[in-house]
C-alpha cells in the first residue's frame, strides 16, 4: 500500500503546476528542447478533473515530456495571449512555441497528439522541407480517411460557426454519411489545408480525397440535385443498430470502454463480465448520440449499460446481477457461442 502512495505521489508530482505568467515563460523556456502539454483547467468543471487524471498517467507513460496545468481563470495573462474561451483546452509547446491545440475533454486525442508530437522529436531547422513533406502527407491520410470527409469549425453534434452547422445539416438532411474532423484541434492541419487543397476557408468537403468545395459549392449541389450521387449515403439507423448489436457473440452498450468506464453501472456490469473470462465487445454511446438514442428505442429499453447476445437484448445490470446470482449468466453468454 505504501508503493502504491508513492507510486501517486509521483504521478501528481510529474505534472507541474503554473500559478503564474512568469512561472509559464520560465518553464517554456526551460523545457524548450522537449515537449510541453498545458492543460488550461477549472476547478469548478468535472471534466477537468477527469482529464488531469488522464494527464497523471500519460505523464507516467512519456517521462520525456513535460506536463504542466494552469488554472485558467486564476492566470488570466496566459489565458488571454493564447485566446483559451474554455475549458479544458490542452496546447502543445516546442521550442517555446505553440504546436497543437486540442479543445475539450477527448482523452485519446489527447493521448494520441502527445504520442504523435512526441516521437517527432525537436522540430528541425526552418529552412528543412521535411516538416511540409510530413504535413502533406498526414493531410492526404486525413482527406482519405473515409469516403466523405468534412473538416470543420467544431464536431456534427457541436459546430461551433454557422456555415459548419449549415454543411452539417445539409449532409445530414440528404442522409450522407461522413466523417469530420474539427479544425479547432489541430492548426497544423488548420493552416496546411488552405494551402495543400488551394481553398481559404472552411468548412470543407471532400469525397475520395477529392475537395468538392465549401458550404456554397454543397448549397449549388443541392439545387441541382448532383449531391446525392456525389456522396455516399448512410445506412438507416435500424440497419444500423441491427450490425452493432450483432459486431461481437457478446456486445456490450456502455457509457465508456473496456478500459475505462464513465458511470458506475457501466463499471460494475464490466466488472462482471470480465469475472466470467468470456470475450466480449463494447461501444461507448457517449461518442455517438444517434446510437445513444436510436438504441432505447430499438430494443424498447430506456436505460444503459446494455447487453445483447447474438444480437439479442439480455438487460441491463440488474438483469445480469441476477443472472449472476442465479448462476445463469455463463450458460446466457456462451449461448452466443
Amino acid at each position: 500500500m505504501a508503493a502504491g502512495a508513492v507510486g501517486a505521489a509521483a504521478a501528481a508530482a510529474a505534472v507541474v503546476e503554473v500559478g503564474s505568467p512568469q512561472q509559464f515563460e520560465e518553464l517554456l523556456h526551460l523545457k524548450a528542447k522537449s515537449l510541453v502539454v498545458v492543460h488550461f483547467w477549472a476547478p469548478w468543471a468535472p471534466q477537468c478533473a477527469q482529464m488531469n487524471d488522464v494527464m497523471a498517467e500519460l505523464a507516467k507513460e512519456h517521462p520525456q515530456v513535460s506536463f504542466v496545468k494552469l488554472e485558467a481563470e486564476a492566470v488570466p495573462e496566459v489565458s488571454e495571449k493564447y485566446e483559451i474561451s474554455s475549458v479544458p483546452t490542452f496546447l502543445f509547446f516546442k521550442n517555446s512555441q505553440k504546436i497543437d491545440q486540442l479543445d475539450g475533454a477527448h482523452a485519446p486525442e489527447l493521448t494520441k497528439k502527445v504520442q504523435r508530437h512526441a516521437s517527432v522529436g525537436s522540430f528541425p531547422p526552418s529552412g528543412s522541407e521535411h516538416p511540409k513533406e510530413d504535413l502533406n502527407l498526414r493531410l492526404k491520410k486525413l482527406i482519405h480517411a473515409a469516403p466523405c470527409m468534412l473538416f470543420m469549425k467544431g464536431t456534427p453534434q457541436e459546430p461551433r460557426c454557422g456555415f459548419s452547422k449549415q454543411m452539417v445539416e445539409i449532409l445530414n438532411k440528404h442522409n450522407i454519411q461522413f466523417s469530420s474532423f474539427d479544425i479547432f484541434s489541430d492548426e497544423e492541419v488548420r493552416q496546411g489545408l488552405k494551402t495543400y487543397s488551394n481553398w481559404p476557408t472552411y468548412p470543407q468537403l471532400y469525397v475520395s480525397g477529392e475537395l468538392i468545395g465549401g458550404l456554397d459549392i454543397v448549397k449549388e449541389l443541392e439545387a441541382s440535385e448532383e449531391l446525392d450521387t456525389i456522396c455516399p449515403k448512410a445506412p438507416k439507423l435500424e440497419e444500423r443498430l441491427k450490425v452493432l448489436t450483432n459486431k461481437a457473440s457478446v456486445m456490450l452498450f456502455m457509457k465508456g470502454n473496456k478500459q475505462e468506464a464513465k458511470c458506475g453501472f457501466s463499471k460494475q456490469i464490466l466488472e462482471i463480465l470480465n469475472s466470467t473470462g468470456v470475450e466480449y465487445e463494447t461501444f461507448d454511446i457517449l461518442e455517438d448520440e444517434e446510437v445513444r438514442q436510436g438504441l432505447k428505442t430499438f430494443s424498447n429499453w430506456p436505460t444503459y449499460p446494455q447487453l445483447y447476445v447474438k444480437g439479442e437484448l439480455v438487460g441491463g445490470l440488474d438483469i445480469v446481477k441476477e443472472l449472476k446470482e442465479n448462476g445463469e449468466l455463463l450458460p446466457t453468454l456462451n449461448g452466443g457461442n
